[in-house]
């Protein structure tokens, strides 16, 4: 298709003015430090904006236009998101911010710079790196470390294992109830709201174990994404378990670049609302996905309003059950999972559908179907399957229990050969026959 080396020619340009804009930010003085900041976050932030914001930007133009007359209309590009666009441009842009807070010295190796661009393992789905972490490890002598080969295998294998086993399992009743929610109500609309929220935690962290693993198998230490983010007792936790390398990038460029904290109670709640605003909008083109970023915009706000107001009912009323860990583990979860609706949802009329309709009693649908493949919600009422499933979930968390007092990997390692091995061919044989290889994409490289 044209719009592919187009796209490249275009990558490859923007790479080139990163690059010069790295080294000339560093060697300038004054206003011309930020003219050349801004060459370069206009260069990233306008190829995100044709790419992936011009359809949906001119999409609602028309609709506007459609009011006052029904054949107006803009036209709209034929093209094509490219894979991973939001992560490499992010990536670039946190290049270029830190050299001209002489964080980091600009690169003078074009190629060790584009390397740190497009470096393979993470190029698609993140982690969104920082220049700091990787970019002296490119100009470092690498040599064969078998610690660093198990270790990477072993983490690509955990990886594999929640992608295909759990995820992409889960990813067939999810998949079958969003696409036609309106067919259904109450029990399945419950459960693949349910099965999404964990078919995208072990899709995404499994893409991003992967990612560190195969950057490791080759000598690099990327940075971690995820920590148990279920584990987590409240919403502004949840956020800094999650994606924490998306999360840490908003927080640092944006969040601290508006005030932050530092600043007046409202201008405080609002700068929190809009950086949760733009991270849904980076998520997506798409109303649901900045209706996402708004909930939880919305959480942490209200959080911090009634932080002090909470903490003085508890005190007063001695109700200090409503502190147990247990119980503001089980709250974030509903929190997240509510938000996680308009997250999958095609659109805002599914989602607020779904929603109305949660708990809307037992569907025909759901009861009266009869199994006619595995691309149907029928598959579930096979019992290999349910069985596969809940030991997969129940390996997950003992697994992610266990880190609390362990390091796994160090405790594989420690264990006697047999063992050890046991454990490996377990996990393998495991994903081998008992994964759901259906091609199922990763669902963040649409981002």
């Amino acid at each position: 298709m044209a719009f592919i080396p187009v796209y490249i020619l275009i990558l490859f340009l923007t790479i080139v003015i990163d690059y010069y804009a790295g080294i000339l930010i560093e060697s300038a003085v004054g206003s011309q430090r930020k003219l050349y900041l801004a060459m370069s976050l206009v260069a990233n932030i306008g190829v995100l904006a044709v790419f992936k914001y011009y359809n949906f930007f001119i999409d609602n133009v028309n609709t506007l236009l459609h009011l006052s007359s029904p054949t107006a209309s803009l036209p709209l590009l034929n093209i094509i998101l490219p894979i991973g666009l939001s992560f490499h441009t992010f990536q670039a842009m946190s290049y270029t911010i830190e050299v001209y807070r002489r964080n980091q010295a600009a690169e003078r190796h074009f190629g060790i710079y584009a390397l740190y661009v497009m470096f393979y393992p993470q190029l698609v789905a993140g982690p969104i790196e920082r220049p700091q972490n990787v970019l002296h490890q490119f100009h470092e002598k690498k040599s064969f470390s078998y610690d660093q080969v198990t270790s990477g295998l072993r983490l690509m294998a955990w990886g594999l294992f929640k992608k295909v086993v759990i995820a992409d399992r889960m990813a067939y009743l999810v998949n079958e109830v969003y696409t036609k929610p309106h067919d259904f109500h109450g029990l399945p609309l419950l459960v693949a709201t349910i099965f999404f929220s964990v078919q995208i935690y072990c899709d995404f962290s499994g893409y991003s174990d992967m990612a560190l693993g195969a950057a490791r198998v080759m000598g690099f230490e990327l940075m971690k994404n995820f920590d148990r983010p279920y584990f987590s007792r409240s919403i502004s936790e949840f956020w800094r378990r999650w994606h924490i390398s998306l999360s840490t990038w908003f927080k640092d460029y944006l969040y601290i670049s508006l005030g932050g904290n530092r600043v007046a109670l409202p201008r405080a709640c609002f700068n929190l609302f809009f950086v949760f605003l733009v991270s849904g909008l980076w998520h997506g083109a798409n109303w649901t996905f900045i209706a996402w970023g708004a909930i939880h915009g919305l959480y942490l706000v209200i959080g911090m309003l009634t932080r002090k107001s909470r903490d003085s009912f508890i005190e007063r009323t001695h109700m200090h059950f409503l502190n147990s860990p247990l119980l503001n583990v089980a709250f974030t979860c509903i929190l997240a999972a509510f938000a996680w609706i308009f997250f999958r949802a095609n659109t805002l009329h599914d989602a607020l559908y779904v929603i109305t309709h949660l708990f809307e009693g037992s569907s025909s649908t759901w009861q009266n179907n009869t199994y006619t493949g595995l691309s149907t919600v029928k598959v579930f009422y096979m019992p290999h399957e349910w069985l596969a499933l809940s030991g997969a979930l129940a390996l997950l968390f003992l697994i992610e229990k266990a880190q609390y007092r362990i390091a796994i990997n160090t405790w594989l390692v420690q264990q006697a050969t047999p063992v050890r091995w046991a454990i490996y061919y377990g996990i393998i044989l495991y994903t081998a026959f008992l994964g759901a290889f259906k091609h199922v994409q990763f669902i963040y490289f649409q981002f």
